[in-house]
Formats: C-alpha cells, structure tokens, sequence
C-alpha cells in the first residue's frame, strides 16, 4: 500500500504543501484543487462495446479524478494518434468505466486501484477477445488507471492476452512496486512513460508537476508510436 502525498505544483502557482496521511475525502479535494488549473473536458469513448470489430482495439483506464471513461489528457490524445497512424474506420477506442470511477481514495488500496476498477478492465479484455477475435488488441493507462492495468493484464486468460499486442502506461502509479514491469505479462511490450520528476512512479505517491505534463512533453508521440509499431508486428 501507498502513502498517498500530494504535493501538486501548477506552473508557476503555488505548491500545495506535503500531506500527512489524511482521509480519502479530504486527499480527493486536495487533488481537485491541485489539478483545477489543468484539468480537461473528459471525453468518453465506447467503440468496443456499442460499434462493429475493427482492425485494432485501444483499451484504456484514465487517471484519478478525471472525468469521462477516457479522460481529459493522455487517453483521447493516444486515440486520435493511433486513429491517425491507421485511419478511424479501422481503430476502436475503449475507456474502462463506469465500475472504474477513478476516486483518488482508491490509490490506498492494496494494488492502487480498486478490484470494480481491475474487474471492469477485465470484462473489457474478454469482450474484446470474444466479440472481436480477430482484432488485435493494445492498452493504455494513466496514473490510477496504469494500475488498473497492472492488476488486470496480469489477471487476464492466455486466451485473451494472446490477442494483445502492447501497451503503454503514463505516470504509473505502480512502477515501483512492480520493478518497472506488469506482472505475468512480457516487459518488452509495455512502455512505461515516466518523468524523473513525477513523484508517483516511485516507492511514494507524491503528485507532482511533471505527473501533469505527459501531454505536453512528447510523450504521447512515443506512446502512439510504440503502439503502432507493435501493432504493425503483430498483424
């Protein structure tokens, strides 16, 4: 488990000061304080659930607080760079909700996320392999929801993870704990994206600047063309 510390700084604002431990409640309104200023429109995509198999499924877990069952930063950009890479008739994008709720109290938990987080991913990896078999399959996630993807690959069936091609996670929130790796799953097709100075991708979970910055850092460029290239293996 994680002691949770936010110390968000906002460009040239004010550093909220470290946290010594408090409730859920209270981390989640520090972290909305924290991210006010930089917080994005969520935007929601269910193209795996309620649209026709296409050639290639993006299934992704956004990060704590952000609203949507895509998010508002890291996730829609890495959809519209694969949809870019291969065309939109052939890319559907998938977000993990709504049993994900993304409550920045659920980092507290054992593996960072909640099992309803973990179990709803899941559902969505075997739906995937069930309804669209001939797909092929990549992952992402941010902050909270990089854990959800730690806790839910590992679990998925042969059958299912034989259909997975890659994933990549920003500010994982479980790059620590997990030596830099998914358990039970290859560490040469996970790129783990994290800035030296986010304080989450440590033993801690310290929120900090460079944890806001994925999107403005290049780093969803290298996430797109990371998933790309697998996805260009693997057909």
């Amino acid at each position: 488990m994680k002691y949770l510390n936010v110390v968000a700084a906002l460009a040239a604002l004010a550093i909220a000061n470290p946290l010594p431990s408090p409730a859920a409640a209270e981390l989640e309104a520090q972290f909305e304080n924290a991210h006010e200023l930089v917080k994005r429109q969520g935007s929601t995509s269910n193209e795996l659930n309620s649209g026709a198999c296409r050639d290639y499924i993006f299934i992704f877990a956004r990060g704590s607080t952000e609203s949507g069952n895509m998010g508002g930063t890291v996730g829609p950009a890495t959809c519209s760079g694969l949809k870019n890479s291969f065309g939109s008739s052939r890319v559907a994008c998938q977000g993990v909700g709504p049993q994900y709720t993304a409550s920045i109290g659920d980092n507290l938990l054992s593996e960072g996320t909640s099992s309803a987080g973990y179990n709803n991913a899941i559902t969505l990896f075997n739906l995937a392999q069930s309804k669209c078999p001939q797909s092929l399959v990549v992952f992402g996630g941010y902050s909270q929801g990089a854990a959800v993807m730690h806790a839910s690959v590992r679990r998925l069936s042969a059958s299912s993870k034989a259909r997975l091609v890659g994933g990549v996670l920003y500010g994982d929130t479980r790059n620590g704990e997990d030596n830099g790796q998914i358990p039970n799953y290859p560490r040469d097709d996970v790129l783990i994206i994290c800035r030296a100075d986010d304080g989450v991708c440590g033993a801690g979970l310290t929120v900090t600047l460079g944890h806001l910055l994925y999107t403005t850092d290049g780093s969803v460029t290298r996430g797109v063309g990371y998933l790309a290239n697998k996805i260009r293996a693997g057909a």
